[in-house]
């Protein structure tokens, strides 16, 4: 009882209204107190006086002009001009799909889905766009509406269409990116040398996510089988492969990835075989944060799974491996930004993605005594896509409710 009676005496907590209100906020966590609130002073003034320099040169000394000079470089790298339409195609799709999919799953207008919804509106306020990029992102608005609108007639219990439209846009957008086989024309043929910049990041980042993750499933399931040869193979990988730095694995695949493929199968481009080295990388290190997650299921699971006459398949299936992912959202979601920012060291072996494009841009003798304002901005792009990642993470943990688990 003792307990009970401690936590009951403790300091309770203000109302609701205002610990939703900014005032509320700064109050509890930054003014609760004389000595927080000198603290929190103190703390602003050495902020303001470190953060005065950068702000100086930010908006007196810096040449931003070499961003909008080369902005087309930074986002699609080297893909022909003349084909930059079928980019717009993909961006458009893809607003289509994320509309369709978000009201296929839920039926709810959450604060997500506004600000999904009002990144091309806030787009269109970015001052060196061109009058066609600001068509174009109207058109990308008006398609995630329209892909919103149809998926809402689509019933609950067909809620996973959206999982499919997903998957069937991966597809497409690689044949529209890709082209065809012609050298001409508005379907002529752009190989993956060609592609760059954050398209390829974004490219090596999401592929290299999606296959690795299925992979590293089906190795963490290896490392625990009973049967001692998919063990020991599960097990050999994954040491192999995590006792070794990424780059080297880049390397090797560049060089060797070919001579282990038959004779006569055609010549595998280097985006590929980076994809690869990304790809059997990210796997290694997916199978030992899923195995940790199948290790905290208690033993009771499994044996309410035997209870219920389930077979081995569909108690991993539908009891153990939902909960152990569950588990492992936050491990998997940090390790997926890792792997994004790692995409940039294929820059080592040629391939020009966001860091590749800004080594090309600073070598062009009209941006020299740029470096600061080119890697600031790429770097502004990398914090971009990975708070993302990591607020989908948190929204994705709460929607499951992992901490109260």
């Amino acid at each position: 009882m003792a307990p009970a009676v401690q936590s009951s005496m403790r300091k309770a907590q203000p109302p609701p209204s205002e610990r939703s209100t900014v005032l509320g906020w700064l109050h509890k966590n930054l003014f609760d107190g004389w000595l927080n609130s000198v603290l929190t002073i103190i703390t602003l003034g050495l902020i303001l006086a470190l953060l005065r320099p950068f702000f100086n040169w930010a908006l007196n000394t810096a040449r931003w002009e070499v961003i909008p000079a080369n902005i087309n470089l930074i986002m699609r790298g080297q893909y022909p001009a003349e084909q930059a339409v079928r980019l717009w195609i993909v961006l458009i799709l893809l607003a289509f799909v994320v509309g369709f999919a978000w009201a296929a799953n839920t039926k709810l207008i959450q604060g997500e889905l506004i600000v999904v919804f009002a990144i091309p509106l806030l787009l269109l306020l970015v001052p060196f766009f061109s009058g066609e990029t600001r068509i174009y992102l109207l058109v990308m608005e008006a398609a995630a509406l329209i892909g919103y609108g149809i998926g809402r007639f689509v019933p609950e219990k067909r809620s996973s269409l959206g999982v499919w439209a997903l998957l069937a846009y991966a597809v497409v957008m690689l044949i529209i990116l890709r082209g065809g086989s012609g050298e001409t024309g508005i379907w002529a043929g752009v190989p993956t040398t060609l592609w760059g910049g954050l398209l390829l990041s974004l490219l090596l980042a999401v592929f290299g996510i999606t296959i690795s993750f299925p992979l590293g499933v089906l190795l963490a399931l290896g490392r625990q089988s009973k049967l001692p040869a998919i063990r020991m193979v599960s097990v050999l990988y994954i040491e192999f492969i995590r006792g070794v730095p990424l780059i080297s694995l880049l390397f090797m695949a560049q060089v060797m990835l070919q001579l282990f493929l038959p004779d006569g199968f055609p010549t595998i481009d280097r985006a590929l075989r980076a994809l690869a080295a990304i790809t059997l990388f990210s796997a290694a290190y997916t199978a030992e944060n899923v195995r940790g997650g199948l290790q905290s299921i208690p033993k009771g699971q499994y044996e309410a799974a035997d209870a219920m006459g389930l077979s081995a398949f569909q108690s991993m299936t539908y009891i153990i491996l939902p909960q152990a992912l569950r588990a492992v959202i936050p491990v998997l979601v940090g390790q997926f930004i890792s792997l994004f920012k790692d995409t940039s060291l294929v820059a080592l072996v040629g391939l020009f993605d966001l860091l590749g494009i800004a080594r090309s841009i600073l070598g062009n003798p009209n941006w020299l005594g740029t470096h600061q304002e080119v890697y600031a901005f790429i770097g502004l792009l990398y914090w971009i896509f990975s708070y993302s990642m990591s607020y989908t993470s948190r929204r994705l943990e709460t929607s499951l409710a992992v901490a109260n688990r």
